[in-house]
């Protein structure tokens, strides 16, 4: 797989891998969801897939790149639909990872062609950001659970580099403003309008309790936001071809 082309994959694809390393997990806000004891993920169905999955401005997304991300994109939405008892749709899940990769690879090549460079330490600071994702220690430990699953160290580093650039290139492109207090504030008075509608107001905590996970939200949907714009923008001037 050419790592570098899988920079969103690594929050969504590797890290969701790494997950069974870490005692950990997610954030408690934010727990994973955990599939009933005796259920197991379907095999995944690539019997269709062809060798070239798409193409990028000439650049292609091969089938083990696809499959990688695919397999994991499964495993996850398994975990999901197993709650409700429901079966995972896969012909929705391949196309949805394929428009994934795509996008992967538009901010892989804007962010190449920004000039934006990454040091040792910002590569460092990406990996040591999965540690901490994934309960593990250190930098060391992020790479040898990579080397478990066939990533020698050179390939990780690249992926952390290109996720640093694709992570710049965005903020550069995006200037998502902090909330003003004002803002936080209005947040925060629906938030206790919506818990008393439903009778649970005695659960909303205090202002400013409050106040710093408001924030975090309204700046992950403002990134979020901006991320939809940049690649809509990308796309337009792209030559895209999806091969499923």
């Amino acid at each position: 797989m050419s790592i570098s082309r899988s920079l969103i994959a690594l929050g969504a694809v590797a890290t969701l891998a790494l997950a069974g390393c870490s005692a950990a997990g997610e954030p408690e806000s934010t727990p994973e969801p955990t599939a009933p004891a005796d259920a197991a993920a379907p095999e995944a169905d690539l019997k269709d897939v062809p060798d070239v999955v798409a193409t990028v401005n000439d650049e292609e997304i091969g089938l083990e790149e696809f499959t990688q991300a695919y397999e994991a994109q499964l495993q996850q939405a398994s975990m999901m639909q197993q709650q409700g008892g429901e079966e995972v749709d896969q012909d929705a899940l391949k196309q949805q990872t394929a428009d994934l990769l795509v996008n992967n690879t538009l901010l892989t090549q804007a962010a190449a062609g920004s000039g934006i460079e990454a040091s040792d330490e910002d590569i460092d600071a990406v990996l040591q950001q999965i540690a901490d994702q994934n309960g593990l220690g250190s930098v060391d430990e992020v790479i040898e659970a990579f080397g478990d699953q066939g990533l020698d160290e050179d390939a990780v580093r690249e992926q952390a580099e290109g996720q640093f650039l694709v992570d710049a290139y965005v903020e550069q492109e995006a200037d998502v403003q902090e909330p003003s207090e004002e803002e936080l504030k209005k947040q925060y008075d629906e938030l206790v309008e919506q818990a008393k509608s439903q009778g649970a107001e005695d659960q909303v905590p205090e202002y400013e309790e409050a106040k710093q996970q408001l924030a975090d939200q309204a700046v992950s949907e403002g990134q979020s936001a901006a991320i939809e714009d940049i690649l809509k923008k990308l796309r337009e001037g792209a030559d895209v071809d999806v091969k499923l």
